[in-house]
């Protein structure tokens, strides 16, 4: 059995562009970076809100393990027989349990072993759910029985929140990556204790955008202080990952490598 392997984690995926950022850049990357395992929140797939049974099977097809997802994942009605129905399509775990759906699974890679996967939810400026850091514990309990390699993805707004738990799992899990904010950070690291970190993925999806939506939208909304409808933008499509290299005996990660892709350029303006 290799010693390590690389576990490939998209950021949330936003409307169609996103998808077919997902579909052009997926197969390449993969075969780049080697991915034994790739992971992918698609909460907005479905033109900025959840996903469809016809997405989840497309990106199954590109090569995707495990979709993850976040609050938004609620927002159209026949999400939850597709929670049901679907055991590798998450919701954050630490929605009450009488809610369809699973916040956690395992992926088998053969000679390679189990990734775990856990899919949390934070409640600084979101919804007053479950204790994300009392949910990862019970999550804990039952993939320490299988799975060494063990990846989070914590979909929350507050950056303080986001480190505390990856503090908190320092050493417990592989990696905690934060999505939701749809804005890569620049603070990817390993924890003293062998935990990769990262405070956002970020988007794949359409960057000439505020973070996906349609600019003329997004000002009316800030503006007015009045709802307008959710539109998603088209143009200037990237796909943002990190790719988690991991110990599979320790399930430790040894390094994290955070990807926009096709990269911006490196030189913005023009200054004399």
């Amino acid at each position: 059995m290799p010693s390590s392997f690389p576990v490939l984690f998209v950021g949330d995926v936003v409307g169609t562009p996103g998808m077919e950022a997902v579909a052009a850049f997926l197969p390449s990357l993969i075969k780049r970076y080697g991915a034994a395992c790739v992971i992918l929140n698609g909460e907005n797939a479905m033109d900025g809100k959840s996903i469809t049974e016809t997405q989840v099977a497309r990106l199954k097809d590109l090569g995707v393990h495990v979709i993850t997802s976040g609050n938004h994942i609620w927002e159209n009605w026949h999400i939850q027989k597709l929670l049901a129905d679907e055991p590798f399509l998450l919701r954050p775990f630490n929605y009450p349990r009488e809610n369809p759906g699973r916040g956690f699974c395992t992926v088998n890679l053969g000679a390679l072993g189990k990734v775990g996967v856990i899919n949390l939810q934070g409640r600084v400026f979101m919804s007053p759910i479950d204790c994300p850091f009392h949910a990862a514990e019970t999550a804990l309990q039952k993939l320490n029985e299988e799975c060494r390699v063990i990846l989070v993805d914590f979909h929350a707004e507050a950056t303080a929140e986001k480190i505390a738990l990856g503090v908190f799992l320092d050493g417990k899990v592989s990696a905690v990556i934060g999505t939701h904010t749809h804005v890569q950070t620049a603070d990817a690291r390993i924890f003293p204790g062998g935990t990769a970190y990262i405070t956002d993925v970020g988007m794949t999806g359409p960057y000439d955008s505020v973070v996906g939506m349609r600019k003329e939208v997004a000002l009316r909304r800030f503006m007015r202080q009045t709802p307008s409808k959710f539109e998603p933008a088209t143009d200037d499509v990237h796909l943002a990952a990190v790719v988690v290299t991991v110990d599979a005996v320790s399930g430790k990660a040894l390094s994290i490598e955070p990807i926009i892709y096709p990269e911006f350029s490196r030189h913005v303006g023009n200054h004399s």
